[in-house]
This record gives structure tokens, C-alpha cells and sequence, in this order.
């Protein structure tokens, strides 16, 4: 039995191990995406595939690496790995998510000995497919979303294996960028399996797997006190998609929580069948989905690892968004259905403890892509010369082609010159009023929790421009606590490109609870026209893209919000006089 004492300290030097691998990942990766956005997560497992401890990154990633991890030991089992091995897939039907989430995992040996295995997951700019970006709002089969990479050593016995990487590269239209995340993907694994060698050499591996053990039930342990505080019963909610980009409307989200003492069951009966857009989500999504809505409301410091997730039962029909059947477009699922699964999950536990619950978030990612060429550093695409944002670990753009003698020019028509860029990025929106705080204003809500490009990188490492970046006032619904405000962000092409948008909440409002009133609806302009929120656009240069997120519901009745707090939104300019007026005054 280990003491109190001993469990806290291997609990902390686990997360420990974990935010040190994340912090190198994002200090040596390439991509702005990942070094400035930090779009990646890292976890630590056990030898028989179970989470241990996590970093505190990116939710819809943590929940379902596990799943990644299961898929790697089914492809290659524990007794046939050996130091230097390293797995990567991506594949979302064997146990990815979508597909520019690129999953790396290794194992950890100690004498001989495999004591854990360690993984990442991060989200590469671009990993080939129909279009620029790697997220198309238009895709109808997962061929059309780029690589599909099963389970499949990249690396073995510490040497290269150097017939994947050809593949990889050459199916990608930034290849340079892919090696450097790759790499640094790479060294955050070496320094999370060289902290928890150190970790054995200070614990001995038997003592420290035994306390592992013991933190795992203790998870369990307190999941279960969390639950059973519940209020038994059955909890239905239902939210919509707006659509899937492909003509399917007003798709539904069902969910039923069931309390019964200690145990937690979500049964997803009645959503909506897969779709024939880029919406539907793997069963790694919704699980993630859902483990963090119930976390969210119990407690979120218990150690999340597998015995925190063992209470929950999950039922996902079968050939539905929530668990499609290949080779269904994915790409969506895991940034927008995501996003109304935890909606959904919230809102059922809304009804059982309001006061733990939030109304609903922007509940969109906003995701935007860019892709084309950069006519700025005067590159031959066969080869040399110098990246035209800078040294590549800032944000430049690689100046080495496209890995096969040539760059990919703007639209893929193979007629352009340069060097290919491909910028992925995802818009913060309104926070949902909760019992005693109001929303937070431009944040990345729930499923994501990156940071934005920031303006001055995001100029010079692309052929972009950024016009406005604002609050939208008089977004956040109305309530005695206030939904967060959405923001607006525009953006001018400088070089012909194609851009694609993957946007939600543009129908179906955020919803505000216990009175609160829905929080403003985004939309998406180029040009100034409102065009659909997923749609797919040849763009000249000096277009201007217009991304307007949502604001979250409200919390509560308007009637009880405090005087001097109307006085402050008024003051701040988060409500305007004339409230309610069009939101073409933004123009």
C-alpha cells in the first residue's frame, strides 16, 4: 500500500513528465500552428496501454489519445516492441481522430524492461488531400481529407524508417514543416521517456508501478463519490448542427445522461444518422467529448487518468455522427460535432445541477484554412533559397519546394511558382454565463484550448494581411450573468488562394439557461457577403475574409443581473444602446 504522501508526489511527477514533453514540443516545433496556437497534447501511459497522467492541453486530443495508444499495441503488442521503436497513425477509424492529427507513440524501457509508453498528438497544417490545409468543408469520403496513415512503425530499433517518411512527405504540400513538427514530436517523446527513466531509477520500477496502480483506483474512487453526489435519474437533451455543407440541415445531437448511484451512463440514441458532409465523429471524439463535459461537471482535479473515465458507460448507435462507418469524411467531427456533443452532454447535466453546469459556448471552432502559394521570396520551387517569414522556428514559410522538384501553386493548378504555404487556424468565441461569472469574452471554448496566431507572426510567415480583430459587442446573451462575446476577425489574401471555412452555430443559436437568454449566432463574410459557414472559396489576392464567432448564452434571469454590471458591460462596450440592432453595423 502506498502512502498518501508517495501517491501525491508520483502523481505530480507524472503530469510533471507530461508538461515537460509539452513544453518541448511547442519550443522545437516548426509550424506557427503548433509553436504559437500549441495545437498538441501529450500523455503518459502505462505498459498495457492505460493513461497514467496528461498535460492540460487540448481536450478533444486527451480524451481520445488512449484510443490511439490501444490501436498502436493492437497493431504491434507490447512484446514485440523494442528501445528506438516509435508508432505513428492517424487514422480515424483505427483509433485517430481526423486526419491532420498526427499521433506518435513510443515505448519506455528500463533494464530491458518496457515501463510505459509515452505519446503525442499534434495537429499538422497539412497532410495532403483535396484541399490546401487539410480541412475541407466539402469533403464526402475520407480520401478526399488527405493521408490515411494506419498504425505503422516510423522508426524501428532507433532506426528511420525511411519508406513511410518518403510516402508522408511526398503526399504533403508543405513537406520541410511536417518533418520539423515530426521532429519535435519526436524529441518530446525522447525527453518524456528519459524523465520517467529517472522517475524508475528514483521509485524502482515495481514500487512506482504499484503506486500507479494505486493512483488509477483512487481516480475511480473519487469519479464515483462524484457521481453518486448526483441526483439519480434520466437527463435528455437535444442541440442541432446547423448543417453538414452538403445540403443535410438541422442535424440533431440527442443525449440521455443516467445517474444510478455511482455509476454514469450516456446513451446517444436518437442523433442523427452519418452524413454525407464532413461532420461525423469517430467514437475517440464523442468519448473525449463526453469525459470532459462530466469532468467538467464533478471535479476537474481529480487525476485524469483511465480510472477517472471508468465510471462512465457510453452508448453510440452505430452508423450516427457520433459513430460512422468508414469511409465517412471526418474532419468536422473532431472540431465542430465535438463541440455539440459537449453541448449536448452540458445541457443534459444542466437539468440535474444547473448550478454546476454552463450555458453553452460559441460551440464552434471557427476553423479557417489558406492555401496556396507565397509570392514573396522570389524562390525558385525547384530548391533553395530562404524561407520567406523567417528561420522556420518562428513561423516561416519552408523555400524547399514541395519535396518533389516543385512548389504547389495556388489552387493546385499546377501552373504558379513559390513556395507552398498552407495556414490553419481556429477563432475564439463567447464563454457561457455560469452560476456567479459571467462568460468570457474571445476565448477557445470547451473541445479546443489553443491560443491564436498572433498578428505580427501570422503576417509574416503568410502571404496574409490582417484587417480588423475585435470583440463583437452585443453578442453575449443576456442573463444575470452574461455570455462572453464572440470576436471578428478579418483577413486579406495578398496572392490568388484557396481558403476553406468550417463554421457552426450560424443557425442554432448558443443556448442560455435557468432563463438566460441564447447568445448571439456567427456568421462568415467575404467580401463583404455573408457566404455558408462550411464552403470552400477561390479567393484573389486582396479578398477579405470576414470570421464573426458567436457569443455564449446566458445564465440566469436578465431581470435579477446587477445594476452597476449593466453599468460596466455599457462602459466596456460590451453592450451598445441600441442592443439588438443589425449586426451589419459591424460593416
Amino acid at each position: 500500500m502506498t502512502d498518501p504522501v508517495t501517491l501525491s508526489v508520483v502523481e505530480n511527477a507524472a503530469a510533471a513528465v507530461c508538461e515537460e514533453m509539452n513544453a518541448t514540443l511547442v519550443r522545437t516545433a516548426r509550424s506557427p500552428n503548433i509553436k504559437e496556437r500549441r495545437d498538441c497534447s501529450c500523455a503518459l501511459f502505462d505498459p498495457e496501454g492505460r493513461m497514467v497522467a496528461q498535460a492540460e492541453n487540448i481536450p478533444v486530443h486527451l480524451g481520445a489519445m488512449p484510443f490511439s495508444v490501444e490501436a498502436a499495441l493492437d497493431r504491434f503488442p507490447a512484446d514485440s516492441l523494442a528501445p528506438g521503436d516509435a508508432v505513428l497513425l492517424n487514422d480515424p477509424y483505427h483509433g485517430g481522430a481526423h486526419l491532420p492529427d498526427l499521433t506518435l507513440v513510443e515505448p519506455v524501457f528500463h533494464d530491458g524492461d518496457l515501463v510505459a509508453l509515452v505519446a503525442n498528438r499534434a495537429h499538422h497544417a497539412d497532410v495532403g488531400g483535396a484541399t490546401a490545409g487539410s480541412v475541407a468543408a466539402d469533403s464526402t469520403d475520407l480520401y478526399q481529407e488527405g493521408l490515411r496513415i494506419p498504425p505503422v512503425k516510423i522508426r524501428e530499433s532507433g532506426a528511420p524508417n525511411e519508406a513511410v517518411r518518403d510516402v508522408l512527405f511526398a503526399n504533403v504540400r508543405t513537406p520541410d514543416e511536417r518533418r520539423g513538427d515530426l521532429r519535435a514530436q519526436a524529441a518530446a517523446n525522447e525527453v518524456g521517456a528519459r524523465r520517467f527513466r529517472e522517475l524508475v531509477d528514483d521509485r524502482g520500477n515495481e514500487s512506482l508501478a504499484d503506486a500507479l496502480d494505486e493512483l488509477r483506483a483512487y481516480s475511480e474512487r473519487r469519479m464515483r463519490a462524484e457521481i453518486d453526489d448526483l441526483p439519480d435519474g434520466s437527463y435528455r437533451f437535444e442541440d442541432y448542427l446547423d448543417d453538414d455543407g452538403r445540403g443535410n440541415a438541422d442535424l440533431p445531437i440527442v443525449v440521455t445522461v443516467t445517474v444510478d448511484g455511482d455509476d454514469l451512463a450516456v446513451d446517444f440514441a436518437d442523433t442523427a444518422d452519418q452524413t454525407a458532409g464532413p461532420l461525423n465523429a469517430p467514437p475517440a471524439v464523442t468519448a473525449s467529448a463526453t469525459y470532459f463535459a462530466v469532468r467538467a461537471v464533478t471535479d476537474p482535479d481529480i487525476p485524469p487518468n483511465a480510472g477517472a473515465y471508468a465510471p462512465i458507460d457510453l452508448s453510440l448507435p452505430g452508423g450516427s455522427l457520433v459513430d460512422p462507418d468508414p469511409p465517412a469524411p471526418v474532419v468536422g467531427g473532431n472540431l465542430e460535432t465535438s463541440q455539440r456533443v459537449t453541448d449536448a452532454v452540458l445541457g443534459a447535466f444542466a437539468r440535474a445541477v444547473p448550478e454546476r453546469a454552463a450555458a453553452a459556448g460559441q460551440g464552434t471552432m471557427n476553423n479557417v484554412t489558406f492555401g496556396g502559394t507565397d509570392p514573396r521570396d522570389g524562390t525558385d520551387v525547384n530548391g533553395g533559397g530562404t524561407p520567406a517569414g523567417g528561420d522556420g522556428n518562428g513561423g516561416g514559410t519552408p523555400a524547399r519546394g514541395d519535396g518533389n522538384g516543385g512548389g504547389t501553386p495556388a489552387r493546385g493548378d499546377g501552373n504558379g511558382g513559390g513556395t507552398p504555404f498552407t495556414f490553419y487556424e481556429t477563432q475564439g468565441g463567447g464563454f457561457g454565463g455560469r452560476a456567479g461569472a459571467d462568460g468570457m469574452d474571445g476565448v477557445q471554448v470547451h473541445m479546443t484550448n489553443t491560443l491564436n496566431t498572433p498578428v505580427e507572426v501570422l503576417e509574416t510567415a503568410y502571404p496574409l494581411r490582417v484587417r480588423a480583430y475585435a470583440l463583437r459587442p452585443d453578442t453575449g446573451g443576456d442573463g444575470e450573468f452574461r455570455g462572453g462575446l464572440g470576436l471578428r476577425r478579418d483577413i486579406e489574401v495578398r496572392t490568388d488562394c484557396t481558403c476553406s471555412v468550417l463554421a457552426d452555430r450560424q443557425r442554432y443559436a448558443p443556448y442560455g439557461i435557468e432563463g438566460g437568454e441564447d447568445g448571439a449566432t456567427g456568421e462568415t463574410r467575404v467580401n463583404g457577403d455573408r457566404v455558408p459557414g462550411k464552403s470552400t472559396h477561390e479567393l484573389d489576392a486582396g479578398d477579405v475574409v470576414s470570421l464573426r464567432t458567436p457569443g455564449g448564452g446566458g445564465y440566469g434571469d436578465s431581470a435579477a443581473r446587477d445594476s452597476a454590471a449593466r453599468e460596466r458591460d455599457l462602459r466596456l462596450g460590451k453592450v451598445t444602446e441600441a442592443a439588438g440592432a443589425d449586426d451589419d453595423a459591424e460593416d
